[in-house]
């Protein structure tokens, strides 16, 4: 039975990876290190700030201690606060289903985003009220695909409730990466994936696979749980 709905953000809800490709493009440069489109979707997508910029380092045989790692991330969000305000599309089918689903299950966002690129832009876009909790990057200690992000968001969500607590196997992440299926797994969750980032055959080891979030209505998702 579905109770719980957690989503992932960059990718399934608004559009916007191809600007945080610009950005870790544009911090990388500055540290002498050439980022293409191609190595980011297969390798870093679906990583968060702090472990796609670790990579990236290690992977050209670079050393970075906690401070200049800090430094670049918050590079990175200045950068992406300036470009994301001229740019912000919303994905089809978002502003409909959210709120449907808003009116029958817990919402959580788990993203690897920072909580306040998160919240500015889910006030933008008035789906804001819509979510009980955010968790983001500064609320767990590793990345996807661990499952850390998942297993939190669901602990949260339980102590909100007053009746029975949600199990894991009642509740559904939707994501758009193969790191973000692999933690949904391992969090014992059931996981929708959505083809916005990577093609259907990437993502096969989700329950579902549909093109876009218009496609998705209430049955459908409760028949994930049959």
């Amino acid at each position: 039975m579905l109770r719980a709905i957690i989503f992932d953000f960059n990718g399934i809800l608004v559009d916007d990876e191809p600007i945080h490709l610009e950005m870790f493009q544009r911090v990388l440069k500055e540290e002498g290190i050439d980022l293409n489109e191609k190595d980011y979707y297969a390798r870093y997508l679906g990583m968060d700030d702090r472990g796609c910029f670790k990579a990236a380092l290690e992977d050209h045989g670079r050393k970075i201690d906690d401070f200049s790692l800090a430094e670049m991330i918050r590079r990175k969000a200045v950068y992406y606060r300036e470009s994301i305000k001229k740019r912000l599309v919303v994905f089809p089918g978002v502003k409909e289903l959210v709120p449907a689903l808003s009116s029958r299950f817990p919402l959580a966002v788990a993203s690897g985003a920072l909580r306040s690129e998160i919240e500015m832009i889910l006030e933008s876009i008035g789906l804001n009220k819509h979510f009980q909790l955010i968790v983001s990057t500064e609320d767990v200690r590793e990345g996807k695909p661990n499952p850390e992000i998942f297993i939190k968001a669901l602990s949260l969500l339980n102590k909100q409730r007053t009746d029975k607590s949600i199990r894991p196997s009642e509740c559904l992440v939707v994501e758009d990466s193969k790191e973000g299926i692999l933690g949904a797994k391992h969090a014992g969750m059931k996981c929708l994936a959505v083809t916005n980032s990577h093609p259907a055959e990437e993502l096969a080891q989700a329950d579902a696979v549909v093109a876009s979030l218009a496609e998705v209505d209430i049955p459908f998702l409760e028949r994930l749980f049959l």
